[in-house]
């Protein structure tokens, strides 16, 4: 079975939030709260690179590790999910979670600020897949209809990639060499434990 995964290639993000827009209108995210965001890290300046962050959906995810009524799952994607039904609004996941994936619908006094709100791949929650309950709380479940996360098909610039690990990292892979950076990319080294000469 495929492992889902996430991708941002900083070299082609140009900062035109349509993912978030694309992720707030497909799930009809309330005001306040973004599972998806674009961050620019030296803004104005040389060097500027701007990355769409959400959940990672990681393999060990924290967010899971300090849940104390274990709200978090994997699907056999490798999509982790969380339930709002067993969810008590504690934040231990907004605090363990390195991306901020993880948040509150509401602002308020802690009790009263709601159950954790975070990216679902698109691929909704434990409810029937494509039942009313499953969209109210999770939003569209485009994955059980063979589609991909709408935030990635948005990508104008194919920045953001989702989809297979293997098959994101191939294409990714082929960016990287035809740029002629080898492995000099960023991370590379890291993620992909090896070394390619350019």
């Amino acid at each position: 079975m495929a492992r889902m995964k996430f991708l941002c290639d900083a070299d082609r993000c140009i900062e035109c939030n349509a993912c978030v827009t694309a992720c707030k209108n497909e799930h009809e995210v309330p005001w306040g709260i973004n599972r998806r965001r674009v961050v620019t890290i030296n803004d104005g300046k040389p060097g500027e690179r701007s990355v769409s962050m959400a959940c990672m959906h990681c393999t060990d995810a924290p967010c899971a590790a300090v849940c104390p009524v274990n709200c978090f799952y994997t699907t056999a994607d490798g999509v982790v999910l969380h339930s709002k039904d067993l969810c008590i609004g504690c934040g231990y996941c907004f605090y363990a979670c390195p991306f901020g994936a993880p948040q509150y619908p509401k602002i308020g006094n802690f009790g009263s600020r709601g159950k954790m709100d975070k990216c679902t791949y698109c691929a909704g929650g434990p409810e029937a897949d494509g039942s009313k309950e499953e969209y109210e709380k999770y939003g569209a479940n485009r994955l059980a209809e063979g589609k991909l996360p709408l935030c990635a098909e948005m990508c104008s610039t194919k920045s953001l990639l989702a989809g297979d690990g293997e098959i994101i990292a191939q294409i990714y892979k082929e960016r990287v060499m035809k740029r002629g950076y080898g492995s000099g990319a960023w991370g590379w080294k890291t993620a992909y434990r090896e070394t390619i000469e350019s």
